[in-house]
């Protein structure tokens, strides 16, 4: 059986399927380049990990003290700043956000930069002519329709459009398990000085009450771990409660913490498992119960606390990556390999957040390679955003072609975004100068394009 759809009459330059972290740079990138642009996000918002699924703050990506990623990351940080809704913390660390506003940032840009998007609209299909998509078929309260563009952007994070292009994919490490999922979420009503002088007397110092992070992980030498088995005797917590536990301060939301965690249950770490990522929501929340309650009677300052937000996505690290013109390697890392194509560079350790329990790879920063220099770097080529396959598809983000233990250094949403405002422009230039043949761009040009925005490639 073959369900109907109806093709619009409109078609576009490009459309980018996902608004998320990659996708709406790449969506704002390429309306500046002068394309006809759609962004089609399944949420209500643009940001996707960085707004509906809470990851704040940005994980700081430098060399030598130097932000790596700039560009529209630049400029994102500047405008959130200007509306209250961000910050630089006392160290010179620019990366503190509050999600919410980051949502009407990204509205701003996109509209000023002409791009037109459509929400609440689910990807369903590619539809595809040989090596070429044609056409998106998606699914809203218009019901199944066919979105025709020249080139396409794939920014779902998953990568939907190119596994449905048949893009051959990796999932996972060797045994295929992937990286472990949280839920986000914040408690309001914290008195946060009175919360910065218990974690100082805890040994784990803190700066200001303004720019609170406090931390836990069992056998990491968490001043909090004592807290955490006392809490788990009591029946307070579960033991697994304990494997990841962080809060963060939000600027513009005074009295309120972002945690990253809980981690979901460790046999639920497939995020494109529809059946494993709706039992995700139902662990997180049941978990987020547990947590909170620890919060009000553990630590002081958080007597008073009351949930504030529970993201409404889960928090996914990693799914499927495509296999790309080029697979960049833990070795790659390491050896701090550049490359004549690349589209950004990367000093961001290798952040496993495993399944099975134990150490981060290379967590620590410490090593003899060339990666562990304080002015080290790594660079992204422009061939990881290229699937094997298809002709006028990119795929920047999380879904980049890399194998397992490179992807958890280059996931991270700043990252995402250098990799996104790449893939913007030379979809724009596809579509506009080779019927959307993202391999004909020329990257000598992109790679100035960029400069001249002002990303450091």
């Amino acid at each position: 059986m073959t369900l109907p759809y109806r093709t619009l009459e409109r078609d576009w330059d490009v459309i980018v399927a996902g608004g998320g972290t990659a996708g709406a740079i790449a969506g704002i990138a390429a309306a500046r380049t002068g394309a006809r642009v759609l962004v089609v996000e399944a949420q209500g918002s643009l940001g996707g990990t960085g707004t509906n699924a809470w990851v704040t703050p940005l994980m700081r990506n430098v060399s030598g003290g130097v932000n790596l990623n700039l560009g529209l990351t630049e400029e994102l940080k500047g405008r959130l700043r200007a509306r209250g809704d961000g910050a630089v913390d006392e160290a010179g660390n620019d990366n503190w956000f509050n999600p919410e506003g980051l949502k009407f940032v990204l509205d701003d840009l996109l509209l000023e930069a002409g791009a037109e998007v459509l929400f609440h609209t689910q990807v369903v299909a590619p539809l595809v002519e040989g090596q070429q998509i044609q056409a998106l078929v998606v699914h809203n309260k218009g019901g199944l329709q066919a979105l025709r563009a020249t080139a396409f952007v794939d920014a779902t994070g998953d990568a939907d459009v190119a596994a449905g292009a048949g893009v051959p994919m990796s999932a996972g490490d060797e045994d295929g398990l992937h990286q472990a999922m949280s839920l986000r979420f914040t408690l309001s009503g914290v008195d946060t000085s009175r919360l910065r002088n218990f974690l100082t007397a805890q040994g784990q110092p803190q700066t200001s009450e303004h720019f609170l992070h406090f931390w836990m992980v069992w056998g990491r030498h968490s001043t909090l771990e004592p807290l955490f088995r006392q809490a788990v005797a009591q029946g307070v917590l579960l033991e697994r409660d304990g494997d990841y536990f962080q809060g963060f301060s939000v600027p513009g939301r005074p009295g309120e913490l972002s945690f990253n965690c809980p981690r979901i249950r460790p046999d639920l770490n497939d995020g494109a498992d529809p059946w494993q990522l709706s039992e995700a929501q139902l662990d997180g929340r049941q978990a987020i119960t547990r947590l909170s309650t620890f919060c009000r009677t553990f630590l002081p300052g958080c007597e008073a606390a009351f949930i504030g937000v529970v993201a409404p996505m889960v928090g996914i690290r990693e799914t499927r990556r495509i296999e790309g013109e080029y697979t960049l390697s833990v070795e790659d890392i390491l050896d701090c390999a550049k490359f004549e194509d690349s589209i950004c560079r990367n000093h961001y350790p290798v952040d496993i957040h495993s399944v099975k329990g134990g150490a981060k790879l290379l967590h620590e920063r410490d090593g003899a390679a060339p990666y562990f220099a304080a002015d080290a770097w790594h660079e992204i080529p422009y061939r990881c955003l290229v699937p094997r396959g298809v002709s006028n598809l990119l795929v920047p983000g999380r879904a980049a072609s890399s194998t397992f233990e490179a992807q958890s250094s280059i996931r991270v949403q700043q990252n995402c975004h250098s990799m996104g405002e790449a893939a913007g422009i030379a979809a724009a230039w596809a579509a506009q100068q080779h019927a959307g043949q993202v391999r004909m761009v020329d990257v000598g040009a992109l790679q100035a394009e960029l400069r001249r925005r002002g990303a450091l490639v």
